[in-house]
């Protein structure tokens, strides 16, 4: 097994005891309760289902409030104009995919850059995207100083890759981004100090791709058998030199906990926005 494991669980714990101090003091000195609001597609999978349901559980354990809407895509945009508008919610997340995937620029941008706690609306987005402050703040929480070092990150998606990417890049860090298209990934791997991998792609990550001591952040999900795997083989846990994110509870819990970090901060914006 490896001889460190990125547990963000563990990270989200400590998180989670601040972050209640928070909205205790919301509630009692301003009467706000932050709130949070879930828009889903009406057939959303199981797992999507269950990864909702871990949102809330959260946010209940500190008294957030949440609200899921199961919606019609079609309805999308005038439930989140109407959320927009309406003081007590103080945080909006579309929950993707999407069944047309077409049409998810369209609607996460429909949201208040304010609101969009997840930080999906682009580079107007008050807030950084979720997952990929997540990872950011896993590396710090372990102490995993990414200066000089060779970072890479396997997928350029919308939810990982491309914003965290962008992160990077603007402190200056040293990134380099495969996708299907980059012929030497293997090798950018084997090269490379820090790997996150947000593929989807079930065993992309192999034993013999990683360099000694390096650093591999799993952020990706696929069902495989009914099972939620990530992109790392089994293989690679078998090494004692490599840190690595467990199976569960790796990047997952810590990107609840900077999403309803954000629902929080949003609150905290509106006592200033009265205040001025």
């Amino acid at each position: 097994m490896p001889t460190s494991s990125l547990n963000g669980r563990e990270l989200a714990s400590f998180i989670k005891q601040r972050q209640a101090r928070q909205v205790r003091h919301l509630r009692q000195a301003h009467g706000i309760t932050p709130k949070l609001l879930i828009i889903t597609p009406l057939d959303a999978s199981g797992p999507i289902n269950a990864y909702v349901r871990y949102k809330q559980a959260y946010a209940a354990d500190i008294l957030v409030e949440t609200e899921v809407a199961p919606t019609a895509e079609t309805d999308m945009p005038g439930v989140i104009d109407r959320a927009n508008n309406n003081p007590h919610v103080h945080g909006i997340i579309v929950q993707l995919p999407l069944n047309d995937p077409s049409q998810t620029d369209a609607i996460v941008q429909r949201i208040s850059p304010a609101k969009d706690v997840d930080g999906l609306s682009g580079p107007q987005a008050a807030y950084t995207p979720a997952t990929a402050q997540a990872i950011d703040w896993l590396l710090a929480g372990y102490n995993i100083n990414l200066d000089d070092k060779q970072l890479a990150i396997i997928g350029r998606g919308r939810l990982v890759g491309a914003p965290l990417e962008r992160l990077w890049r603007d402190r200056g860090l040293t990134v380099t981004v495969c996708d299907r298209q980059t012929p030497n990934t293997t090798e950018v791997i084997a090269a490379s100090d820090v790997v996150v991998t947000a593929t989807g792609q079930p065993h992309l990550i192999t034993a013999d791709m990683v360099k000694t001591g390096a650093v591999v952040v799993d952020a990706g999900t696929a069902s495989e058998g009914g099972v939620i795997v990530g992109d790392v083989d089994p293989s690679v846990r078998e090494r004692s030199d490599v840190t690595l994110t467990p199976e569960k509870g790796g990047v997952g819990p810590l990107t609840i906990a900077v999403m309803i970090d954000h629902v929080i901060q949003a609150a905290q914006a509106t006592i200033e926005s009265k205040e001025k």
